[in-house]
C-alpha cells in the first residue's frame, strides 16, 4: 500500500473515532439534560407538595382563627365557665370558679399606670401594629438561630398574649405561634386597642388564684386598683410575665427588682417624672399574709394538684424525678411551676368535668381514722394548728387509684392550708426497707429463707440494732420481721447503692438527692430531703400488684363541657415494671408474716375482720417520725405521724399511733368484703450473685 494511501486510511480511522467521542459526548450531555430536568421538576414538585400541604393547615388555622374572633363578643372575655369536680360516684364534690364575673374592670376604671407599665414592658409597639410586631418577631428569629432552635422568647404582643390566654393551649411550638398570630391580626380587626388592653387586663394571671388586676390588688394589697401607688402597680404588673418567677409570695424578691425594670422603663419612655421614680423606687411593699385561697379539704386540694398535672400532661410537660445537677433540678422546678400555675388557672374557668376516684365515705374514715388516732394531743400552735400531726394515703389496688388523702387533722379554721401527704418530705425510717433494700434483694436471687449477717458492727461506719439487739445469723425473713438494721445495712452494701436505687428511681421518689446514693445509711431510711405519704402508698401498692408501678393518681379522666375527652389516667399512664413478680409476691410473703408472726413489729395490724395484711413499720431516730405503710389485697395504706418541726413526739413509733390510724382505717374498709388471699410466690432455689 501507497504511503499516501496508508495515511488516508489513518486520518479516516481518526475521524471515525472523533465521531464516536461526539456521539458519546452528545449521548452523555443529552442523559445529563433528561436527568437535570428530572431532578428540577421531581424538586418542583416537591416544593409544591411542600407548599400544599403546608397551605392546607395554615388556611385551616386562618379560617378557624377568623371563626373564633368573629364568634367572640365582649362577653367572652369577661364570663368564665365553671369546672365541676365529681366523686368515685360521679357525685358533685365541687365547683371551681374564678372571681373574674366579681372584679371586672371597663377600660377607663383600670389605673393608667398599669396600661403604661404594660405597654413600656410587654409592648411598646402597642399603638401602632396590627397584632403582630414584626421587629418583636424579628427578635425572637434571631435568638431562635442564637439559642440553636430553642425558643427561648416569643415576640409576642399584649393581642397575641390575649389570644392565648383565652383562645390557645400553653404549648410551645410553631404552629400555635402561627394561630396565636392570626387571632390577634382578626382580634385588632373587630376590636379597639381600649378593648383590648381592658380585655388581657381583666384576664391574666397574677399567682396564688389572682386573675386580673382588681383581684390581685384586693388579694394582695387589700385595696382597689384605682387606690394602689405606681409603686405597687409596677410590682403587681411585674407578675404576669412570669407568674412562678415572681410570685409575690414565694419569690418576692425576684418581683420587687423587675418592679424596678418596669419603673426604670417608665421613667425613660416618660411615663413617669424623675421624682415618681425615685419615689417609687424607695416605696416599701407590704403584703397581706394570706396567699392562695384555700380549698375545703385535703382530698379536693390533691384534686386541683393532680387535675393540674394531668392538664400539664395533655401538654407535653415531661414529668422528671432525677436531676444531673441541682442547676438542674432548679430549671426544672421553674418550668413545673410556670406549666402548673397555667394548668391551674384553667381548672377555674374552662368548664371541665374532672371525674376522681376518691370515695367520699372513704375519705371521711379516713379522717375520722386520724383524728381518733391523734386525739390524745390536744396542743396547738399560735395559728391553731395541732402541734402533732398526720397523714394517710389510701390506694384501691384494683386500680392503682387514690380513694382517700388525708394531709393534717381537722382544723377550727378556714381551709385546711397544707397538704401533708404530699406537701411534706419526712424521713422513712424502716418503712422504706422493704422498698429500696429486701424487695430488690428478692429480685436479684435472694428468698425469704436466705441467711444474713445479724452480729453487732464494729468500726466508725458501723450501725446498731433498736435496743442494741442481735440474733446472729438470721433468715431474711426474720431480719424483715424484727427489722434489723445491720442485717439491712449490710445486705445493701452488696446488692450496691446504685442497684437500689435505681428502684426508687422507677417508683417516681420526687425528693431523691445525689447524697442518697452516696450514703449506705439510707438504706435505713436516712435520705436528705426524704419521702411523702403518697410516694410509700404508692410503692407498696406497686408490691401488691406484682411489681408494676402505677401512677397514684386521683383523676379518672377530664372531660370538656361538651364530653370530650381531655385526658385519662389509664390511657395517659399505664403500669411500668420495676420488680419481677415472683420478687414481689415473696416480699407481700415477708410482710404478711410481720403482722402474722407475734415477733414482728407489725403484729398489732392485725384486723378484727377476716382479711389478710402485710405491713411494714418505721420510726426514726429520737421518735420524729412513725409509718406504717401496709395492704391487703384490697387497698394500700400508708400512714405517717409526727411534728412538722422536727422534734420528737413521746411514745412515737410505727407501731403506735400510726398503726392504730392503720387499723382503725382499714377494719372499716373491710368490713363488708369477703376474704381475699394474696398471690402466692412460685417455689424457687435460693440464687444469691457472688
Amino acid at each position: 500500500m501507497s504511503q499516501k494511501n496508508e495515511k488516508a486510511n489513518q486520518n479516516e480511522g481518526k475521524g471515525r473515532r472523533k465521531k464516536r467521542r461526539k456521539q458519546k459526548q452528545y449521548l452523555f450531555w443529552r442523559i445529563v439534560r433528561i436527568w437535570g430536568a428530572c431532578l428540577v421538576i421531581a424538586f418542583i414538585a416537591l416544593g409544591v407538595l411542600v407548599i400544599y400541604r403546608a397551605a392546607i393547615p395554615f388556611a385551616q388555622a386562618y379560617l378557624n382563627a377568623r371563626k373564633v374572633v368573629n364568634e367572640s363578643s365582649v362577653d367572652t372575655f369577661r364570663s368564665e365557665q365553671t369546672s365541676i369536680i365529681y366523686d368515685s360516684k360521679d357525685k358533685e364534690m365541687k365547683k371551681l370558679k374564678g372571681d373574674k364575673d366579681v372584679y371586672y374592670l371597663e377600660y377607663n376604671e383600670i389605673p393608667d399606670a398599669a396600661k403604661l407599665a404594660l405597654i413600656s414592658t410587654e409592648d411598646k409597639h402597642f399603638t401602632t401594629h396590627r397584632g403582630v410586631d414584626l421587629i418583636g418577631i424579628t427578635r425572637a428569629v434571631l435568638s431562635l438561630v442564637l439559642h440553636r432552635g430553642q425558643i427561648t422568647m416569643g415576640g409576642s404582643t399584649i393581642t397575641q398574649q390575649l389570644a392565648k390566654l383565652v383562645f390557645l393551649n400553653f404549648d410551645r411550638t410553631y404552629s400555635r405561634k402561627i394561630k396565636e398570630a392570626l387571632i390577634a391580626t382578626f382580634l385588632e380587626q373587630k376590636y379597639t386597642k381600649e378593648q383590648i388592653l381592658e380585655f388581657y387586663l381583666n384576664n391574666v394571671y397574677f399567682a396564688n388564684s389572682y386573675y386580673g388586676i382588681e383581684a390581685a390588688a384586693e388579694g394582695y394589697f387589700d385595696k382597689t386598683s384605682d387606690e394602689l401607688t405606681i409603686s405597687q402597680i409596677a410590682f403587681l404588673c411585674a407578675i404576669p410575665n412570669s407568674p412562678s418567677r415572681y410570685d409575690p409570695i414565694e419569690n418576692k424578691k425576684n418581683t420587687l427588682e423587675r418592679r424596678d425594670r418596669i419603673l426604670n422603663s417608665m421613667y425613660q419612655d416618660g411615663y413617669i417624672d424623675e421624682d415618681q421614680y425615685k419615689a417609687s423606687l424607695e416605696e416599701e411593699i407590704s403584703l397581706l399574709t394570706r396567699a392562695e385561697a384555700r380549698t375545703n379539704d385535703y382530698a379536693q386540694t390533691y384534686i386541683i394538684k393532680c387535675a393540674a398535672e394531668a392538664l400539664m400532661k395533655k401538654e407535653g410537660f415531661e414529668f422528671q424525678t432525677k436531676f444531673d445537677s441541682e442547676k438542674a433540678r432548679k430549671a426544672y422546678d421553674e418550668d413545673y411551676s410556670e406549666m402548673y400555675n397555667t394548668c391551674r388557672a384553667k381548672l377555674n374557668t374552662a368548664g371541665y368535668r374532672i371525674y376522681t376516684s376518691i370515695d367520699t365515705q372513704a375519705q371521711q374514715m379516713l379522717q375520722d381514722s386520724v383524728a381518733t388516732g391523734l386525739a390524745e394531743f390536744t396542743e396547738k400552735t399560735d395559728d391553731g394548728v395541732f402541734k402533732v400531726q398526720g397523714s394517710a394515703v389510701c390506694i384501691d389496688n384494683d386500680t392503682g387509684m387514690v380513694v382517700a388523702i388525708v394531709g393534717g387533722r381537722e382544723e377550727n379554721q378556714e381551709g385546711y392550708g397544707l397538704n401533708r401527704a404530699y406537701q411534706s418530705y419526712r424521713q422513712p425510717g424502716s418503712s422504706i426497707k422493704p422498698v429500696l433494700v429486701y424487695g430488690p434483694a428478692l429480685d436479684k436471687g435472694y428468698v425469704p429463707d436466705s441467711t444474713l449477717d445479724d452480729t453487732r458492727m464494729q468500726g466508725k461506719d458501723s450501725v446498731s440494732n433498736a435496743g442494741y439487739s442481735y440474733s446472729g445469723y438470721i433468715s431474711l425473713r426474720y431480719a424483715v420481721q424484727k427489722s434489723s438494721n445491720v442485717a439491712t445495712y449490710r445486705l445493701y452494701q452488696k446488692l450496691g447503692s446504685k442497684t437500689c436505687m435505681a428502684y426508687l428511681e422507677k417508683l417516681h421518689f420526687n425528693g431523691l438527692d445525689k447524697k442518697d446514693y452516696k450514703y449506705d445509711t439510707t438504706s435505713l431510711g436516712g435520705f436528705t430531703k426524704g419521702v411523702n405519704a403518697v410516694e410509700m402508698a404508692a410503692s407498696y401498692a406497686t408490691i401488691e400488684n406484682d411489681g408494676k408501678y402505677r401512677h397514684p393518681d386521683c383523676i379518672e379522666k377530664i372531660t370538656d363541657t361538651e364530653g370530650n375527652e381531655v385526658y385519662n389516667c389509664e390511657k395517659d399512664y399505664g403500669e411500668e415494671k420495676v420488680y419481677t413478680k415472683n420478687g414481689a409476691r415473696m416480699m407481700t410473703d415477708v410482710l404478711e408474716s410481720c403482722v402474722s408472726s407475734r415477733r414482728g413489729t407489725a403484729s398489732v395490724c392485725r384486723l378484727d375482720v377476716d382479711m389478710p395484711v402485710a405491713c411494714k413499720t418505721g420510726t426514726t431516730t429520737d421518735n420524729v417520725d412513725g409509718w406504717l405503710c401496709g395492704y391487703s389485697p384490697y387497698y394500700t395504706t400508708a400512714v405517717w405521724v409526727g411534728r412538722d418541726v422536727y422534734k420528737p413526739v413521746d411514745n412515737l413509733s410505727g407501731n403506735t399511733y400510726p398503726a392504730d390510724v392503720w387499723k382503725n382505717f382499714m377494719d372499716k374498709m373491710h368490713r363488708n368484703l369477703a376474704r381475699k388471699e394474696f398471690k402466692k410466690p412460685t417455689e424457687v432455689r435460693e440464687n444469691i450473685p457472688d
